[in-house]
């Protein structure tokens, strides 16, 4: 049946599925509320007790001092030769899907006028910039996508170069391990194997991937930071950003819902493209949002007032979680039935997509370059 959507996303306790037996009633029915989170909403709050929020102020301090340097400085770790996917992307360069997209401005007029995301019909760049810090391991065979694959970039000057590996290394870390293991309460959760989707991603081209908006320039009410998009990835997970602004849609709900990150060692997790096509669309990718609202007017006044020399620069502590990029992507038939039979509920009441997804078997790695070449970043 379609489900009423509450406001609040459902908060998954990891910490259950790493300390007791994965048979258990208690983790066989936390598994089923994780994966029954990302069929209704698309995303869930990762509860997991290692994450600390010590490591997070660091990694935020750090990306605000990088993308308070210089625009010269910063553009010696752009690499567009690589599709931009090592180093720096500047603002105004990567732009939302969804302003070509005609299943995406579809979903778009479904919504209510007032549930809507800020217009992103003027087809303009988004004003974030990003950095890109692989967290990928090795494949043991030659792969079809090097460039998928490129080596990290690390920034030049001393007082960033010193602290910038240990620091984006602990908490991509952290990240990376709380959602490799989510992925496996994911698979328990829709019945399959629990290394399933883990095992997939292995030697996926995992990304650290911050995005920076700069409050000085951008900082006006009802500035688009990042246009109404989904994630190309498999699973991205988020640390608490500073600086309210990111708002979701749950399937088809009609409702948009304002993040936020309980206190604590919680983490936001999204549904990616890679997941939807592997799910037949029983999961779809989780579409989201980054705008300037009154909360965030309100945080920068008050970090002006508390703490007038550091940089007015909203950082999103993010991470890309990728299926291995010489993997074929093609729907499991199991979950594709499910997905038809959810489907045709959501047809009946008007909340879906008349024209049905195409999930034809792709590999990953060509999945990815041919998201990239919608959003700017691949020619």
């Amino acid at each position: 049946m379609v489900l009423d959507v509450a406001k609040d996303l459902p908060i998954i306790d990891l910490d259950l599925y790493r300390t007791q037996p994965h048979d258990s009633l208690a983790v066989l029915t936390e598994c089923t509320k994780a994966a029954e989170a990302l069929i209704t909403y698309g995303a869930l709050v990762l509860h997991d007790s290692r994450v600390s929020e010590d490591d997070n102020t660091t990694f935020l301090d750090l990306i605000e001092d990088y993308f308070a340097q210089p625009e010269e400085q910063l553009k010696k770790d752009e690499r567009p030769e690589l599709s931009y996917q090592v180093g720096v992307t500047l603002e105004n360069t990567e732009k939302p899907k969804c302003a070509v997209d005609e299943p995406c401005l579809r979903v778009i007029e479904r919504l209510a006028p007032s549930e809507r995301p800020l217009d992103i019909h003027g087809h303009h760049p988004d004003p974030k910039c990003r950095f890109f810090w692989k967290m990928s391991e090795k494949p043991p065979y030659e792969t079809e996508f090097p460039g998928l694959n490129a080596p990290n970039v690390v920034p030049e000057d001393p007082s960033l170069k010193e602290r910038w590996t240990p620091t984006m290394q602990k908490w991509g870390t952290s990240m990376k391990s709380a959602v490799a293991e989510l992925t496996e309460m994911v698979a328990i959760g829709l019945g399959l194997q629990a290394d399933t989707f883990r095992k997939a991603g292995q030697y996926g081209p995992h990304l650290l991937a911050p995005t920076a908006s700069d409050l000085v320039k951008y900082g006006k009410m009802d500035t688009i930071l990042a246009g109404f998009h989904t994630d190309l990835n498999f699973l991205t997970i988020h640390g608490r950003s500073r600086y309210p602004g990111l708002n979701i849609w749950a399937r088809n709900s009609g409702s948009r819902i304002p993040v936020k990150i309980p206190p604590g060692n919680n983490l936001l997790v999204q549904a990616g493209k890679q997941l939807e096509y592997i799910t037949g669309g029983l999961i779809r990718a989780g579409f989201h949002e980054v705008v300037v609202n009154e909360q965030t007017l309100a945080t920068i006044e008050r970090r002006k007032r508390e703490l007038p020399d550091r940089p007015l620069i909203r950082i999103s502590s993010t991470f890309f979680w990728h299926l291995s990029s010489d993997e074929v992507l093609a729907p499991i038939p199991s979950l594709e039935a499910r997905a038809r039979s959810l489907r045709d509920e959501y047809l009946k009441a008007g909340m879906d997509d008349e024209i049905a997804a195409d999930y034809t078997p792709i590999k990953v790695g060509h999945q990815v370059q041919n998201e990239l070449k919608h959003i700017a970043l691949m020619a």
